[in-house]
């Protein structure tokens, strides 16, 4: 599971970085979503009794 978190946590950075640089609306609009989308993974990931579920 550490390595999905890992996953998650190196796209979020490289999605910050993208924001920064994003020149149009649209751009910044799509990055924030799937930031919003990792974000919400990573609650989930870090929810008590979520490890061992399956």
């Amino acid at each position: 599971m550490s390595t999905v978190i890992e996953n998650l946590l190196l796209r979020k950075q490289k999605l910050v970085e993208q924001l920064e640089k994003a020149s149009s609306v649209e751009d910044r609009d799509r990055i924030e979503h799937q930031l919003e989308q990792i974000n919400t993974a990573l609650d989930f990931l870090d929810r008590p009794g979520t490890k061992g579920a399956r």
